[in-house]
């Protein structure tokens, strides 16, 4: 069932029902046990970012001054308020976040690096690496490991 659902979200409940050998009364309470569950979170349509106008995909590798959790939330609180910024991972290794950034150009990247990701509270350091080919974009999620 999640399988035939992230591969194809716009599946009527009829349609996944016979996708997966049920009945449509069950199948479409075991959907919503799913959705009540969080293990489904919603629905989504996949859009191609450089016919949307986002010609420049980046991951922004940034160090903060301090690392305590307060640092951490403030952090974390400014980039929730990025449109730019796609998804924001905290990590382990040589960078506390990873960011990954969309924008117009690298004109349109130079200017937000500099005038906004910059100004976030307590960076330290950022660096910043341009995809030039997306050869495995993100996509549904491997369910049988």
């Amino acid at each position: 069932m999640l399988r035939a659902l992230q591969a194809e979200g716009r599946l009527t409940n009829q349609e996944l029902a016979e996708r997966v050998g049920m009945s449509t009364s069950p199948c479409w309470r075991r959907v919503r046990r799913l959705e009540e569950a969080g293990v489904i979170r919603g629905y989504q349509a996949v859009l191609d970012r450089r016919k949307v106008g986002l010609g420049v995909l980046a991951f922004v590798r940034v160090g903060i001054d301090r690392h305590s959790e307060e640092e951490a939330r403030l952090f974390e609180e400014g980039v929730m308020r990025l449109e730019e910024v796609v998804t924001c991972y905290s990590v382990a290794g040589d960078a506390d976040f990873l960011l990954q950034v969309v924008a117009r150009d690298l004109d349109a990247y130079a200017e937000f690096a500099m005038t906004v990701i910059r100004r976030l509270p307590r960076i330290k350091e950022m660096h910043t690496t341009f995809v030039l080919k997306e050869v495995k974009p993100a996509g549904v999620l491997p369910l049988g490991l």
